[in-house]
Parts: structure tokens; sequence; C-alpha cells
């Protein structure tokens, strides 16, 4: 009688719950917007540099070309993750979690040039890191 390890017997007798599936593609989804929304965001900071309103006495002063590669590689970043999470792959997970962070921190930054937009962009990285973090391990394949 061979005794397998803990975590493979497990992993292969419990099917993951519903509950854990759909948070886990909630978060993928939602990877998906805030990284469309973090791309569209560099991209108009881009190409059109007078949209976003700079303060005078900000702590971080960053030209808006600056921000603007900052929030579309991040935001590139992000979707590419959202696709690996789907596919159910750890890696997936752990950049996502890492990237949906540094994009909170990054919006939280960029609130003086554009609140709104980057309050919302931090409401969905928030709840990406939920899911990703209580409901991940169910959906490994």
């Amino acid at each position: 009688m061979t005794q397998q390890p803990a975590a493979s017997h497990l992993a292969g007798s419990e099917a993951p719950s519903a509950w854990a599936t759909g948070f886990i593609i909630f978060a993928a989804v939602m990877m998906m917007l805030s990284g469309a929304f973090q791309a569209l965001a560099g991209l108009v900071a881009l190409f059109e540099d007078e949209f976003y309103v700079t303060t005078s006495d900000y702590l971080l002063q960053l030209d808006t070309t600056t921000w603007g590669w900052i929030h579309l590689l991040l935001g590139l970043l992000v979707v590419i993750a959202s696709f690996a999470v789907l596919g159910g792959r750890i890696w997936g997970r752990v950049i996502g979690v890492i990237l949906a962070a540094i994009s909170a921190l990054a919006n939280f930054v960029f609130i003086p040039y554009y609140p709104v937009w980057s309050l919302v962009v931090i409401t969905l990285d928030v709840f990406v890191i939920w899911a990703l973090t209580a409901h991940g391990r169910d959906i490994v394949r």
C-alpha cells in the first residue's frame, strides 16, 4: 500500500464548490475590467496631455505621459494575468494579487489627477484581492 501526499489526495477527492468557482471567475473578470480601465486611462494620458489636471502641492508630481505609460503597462499586465487566473494557474493568482495591490497603490497616488476613476479602479482591485486570496485555492487544476 503506497501513501499519497496529503495535498494531492485532498485536491483530487474534493470538487471545488460552485461559490469558489464563481468568485474566481468574478475575480478574473474584474481583473480584465480593471486592467482595461487602467490601459484606457494610460492611453488617454498619452494622447491627450491636457485631459488630466495636475495639482501643484501633491507629494508625487509626475508628468502625465509618465502616468500614461505606468497605467498602460500595468493594465496590460493585469489583463494577461486574468487569463492565467481563468486557466486555474497558481502563478496567475499570485501575480493577480501582486498586480492588483500595485494597481491599487498606483491609483491611490493618481487620485489628484482623476479621483473618481482612481477610486473605481481601487475598489475593483480590492474585490480582486479578496476573491483570489479567499477562494483561489479551491479551483486549482
